[in-house]
């Protein structure tokens, strides 16, 4: 009986070796970067520089619960989802 109870444990070592080293170089950095993405989409204030998912350049004009209002030409104010904000750009990126 022990030996059957020993396979088993050394039939599954590797599949747990596997899915540890699977969680701490896929799982876990996945994770930080969406919540660094949410604390970075939260933060966003009047006046931010931000590029959509979609490729456009804007300027954050008013951000609420679920959208926000950016202005991406003069006088052209739109309301984008805040899902589709891909990133914000820094000062010495504006162009």
């Amino acid at each position: 009986m022990e030996q059957s109870g020993s396979s088993l444990v050394a039939s599954l070592l590797p599949l747990l070796i596997l899915f540890g080293i699977f969680y701490f170089l896929i799982i876990r950095p996945q994770q930080k970067q969406v919540k660094q993405h949410k604390e970075m989409i939260e933060g966003l204030k009047k006046g931010d520089k931000i590029v959509t998912s979609g490729g456009i350049y804007a300027e954050v004009v008013k951000p609420e619960d679920d959208f926000i209002k950016v202005k991406i030409a003069d006088e052209v104010f739109v309301k984008i989802s805040k899902d589709y904000v891909a990133k914000k750009l820094d000062n010495e990126q504006n162009s």
